[in-house]
């Protein structure tokens, strides 16, 4: 059954990872997306790899830890969708710095692009989405409310405690509209900043993987379609009467 049979969904940071992974799931259900990241080739590639689906791909290239950036790339949203269902808001950046070491510019770039610009771009796409009486998903973080005394998260917890705010705020501010607005905390999902950020705390993904066994009740991190399938749940008419949620999805690693 297509779940989001000809909706029309925007996603941000939808070039690769857990944004590409819900645009597989969300064509797969019979939406309609629109992908927006930084950078142009891989935007490509991720729109080439839908296209199969038979659905309307497009793709725009913008930089949203830029507030001009964020305006403009909502205009051209509002051009090509004067209508909109769905707002995933995935984009971000997580560093995993030291508090002592957070520099001023550290902080600024999480709250730039995991707070302001989920904040400013649901704002300027309000209109669109009040016509068609969409949803919203925020991508949060299991840092949010669960800390790793081996992953030194101040700023980035920072931004996603954040982030969990808005969507409970907005879940009650926009409800009269229509507007559901919830989020999903992931666990740690195998993407191409989770690798990064491996490699930068000098660990491998096969010793990672040992310590995951030992922390995840089932005993494996995510991958890019466990976060999919429950996003185009949410955004569907099945979860009509959900709002203000935020779901761990993390294979149990918030239980303990």
């Amino acid at each position: 059954m297509n779940m989001l049979t000809d909706m029309r969904a925007v996603i941000t940071g939808g070039s690769d990872g857990i944004g590409l992974g819900i645009a597989e799931a969300f064509v797969a259900n019979g939406a309609d997306v629109l992908l927006i990241a930084r950078d142009r080739d891989k935007l490509e590639r991720a729109a080439a790899g839908l296209s199969s689906s038979g659905r309307k791909i497009e793709w725009l290239s913008a930089d949203l830890s830029d507030v001009s950036s964020i305006y403009r790339t909502a205009d051209e949203i509002i051009r090509i969708y004067p209508e909109l269902d769905i707002l995933v808001n995935n984009a971000g950046t997580a560093r995993f710095t030291p508090f002592e070491a957070v520099t001023p510019e550290e902080l600024d770039a999480h709250i730039a692009l995991n707070v302001k610009a989920p904040f400013l771009l649901t704002q300027r796409l309000l209109p669109a989405l009040e016509r068609r009486r969409g949803n919203v998903i925020n991508i949060s973080s299991y840092f949010s409310h669960k800390m790793s005394p081996a992953r030194p998260s101040t700023a980035y917890s920072l931004s996603k405690g954040a982030l969990d705010s808005l969507t409970l705020s907005l879940a009650c501010e926009l409800g009269r509209k229509g507007i559901r607005v919830n989020a999903i905390a992931p666990g740690t999902v195998d993407t191409p900043l989770v690798r990064s950020n491996l490699k930068r705390l000098s660990q491998d993904m096969s010793k990672f993987a040992e310590t995951i066994k030992a922390i995840y009740p089932l005993g494996r991190i995510g991958r890019p379609e466990d976060i999919g399938g429950i996003a185009a749940f949410l955004a569907s008419a099945q979860a009509g009467w959900i709002t203000g949620s935020i779901i761990n999805v993390d294979g149990g690693l918030t239980t303990g």
